[in-house]
């Protein structure tokens, strides 16, 4: 039913990776600070450049949300609407870490029917339409199918590791992974790489979208702690609640553990 939708997106996050893979580690690609502790760079504004002109060129009558774009109204009078972080993992990109992605998603009445998440470093594509499943480049992947929190692996963001403030559950879980990319670790989850993503701190639409596409494609959820779904193209994009993606199971046992 999206496929145009998912091919479009596929090769707009493949363009914008090979923007932000030519400021990769190079000097041209200068760094301001939208406010503390959230820089913005060069790379970022050119790939958001592209994938609007390219996805709006493609699909005229759809909404627009995007990290670096300045958010209007008109986007709550739509039905679909494209939910963009064009380059999710900054302050990663800029210290030569590649745990950075193109995070792409169309909703449908605020739900995601199509995710696509890139890392150009890596050059993983994992991409999803509704009722499809997901796939890594080209091949399905899915979700762990892990029950027992001592057997699972669990990514978290590097800030918060950094904090410590993981350290109190360092041996309910087998192991924790701190990476920097919200849509990359998500992506992760839904390829089974990893068994649980939680994130303590607030996150925007554009930082959890197209992967929560992909987790529930491939056959997990995403929920914030309190056992909810979230519901995308809001007025207010910031989701506060603390947010779990896993396995059913998993997340029973994860919400209960950190409630």
């Amino acid at each position: 039913m999206f496929n145009e939708e998912l091919i479009a997106a596929k090769v707009a996050a493949r363009n914008a990776g090979k923007i932000l893979i030519k400021y990769f580690k190079s000097e041209d690609n200068k760094v301001k600070m939208k406010g503390i502790n959230n820089p913005v760079t060069v790379a970022d504004k050119e790939a958001d450049k592209y994938l609007y002109d390219f996805l709006m060129g493609e699909f005229p009558y759809d909404g627009w949300l995007s990290e670096e774009t300045v958010d209007t109204q008109e986007r709550l009078n739509k039905n679909r609407v494209w939910i963009v972080d064009p380059l999710d993992g900054t302050k990663e990109f800029i210290l030569g870490i590649p745990h950075f992605s193109v995070s792409i998603a169309m909703v449908y009445d605020g739900h995601p029917v199509v995710g696509v998440i890139y890392n150009p470093v890596t050059d993983e594509m994992f991409s999803c339409q509704k009722g499809k499943g997901v796939y890594l480049n080209g091949q399905k992947v899915n979700a762990s199918q892990t029950t027992n929190l001592s057997n699972a692996s669990i990514t978290v963001s590097r800030s918060e590791v950094k904090r410590n403030e993981w350290e109190p559950y360092r041996n309910n879980f087998k192991s924790i992974h701190p990476i920097g990319s919200v849509a990359y670790k998500l992506a992760l989850i839904s390829s089974g790489n990893y068994d649980i993503f939680t994130t303590i701190a607030p996150k925007n639409e554009w930082d959890i979208c197209a992967g929560n596409c992909l987790v529930s494609e491939a056959g997990g959820v995403l929920k914030t702690i309190n056992n909810k779904k979230i519901i995308y193209n809001q007025k207010k994009t910031l989701v506060t609640d603390t947010i779990i993606a896993t396995n059913s199971v998993l997340f029973e046992r994860v919400s209960d553990l950190l409630f």
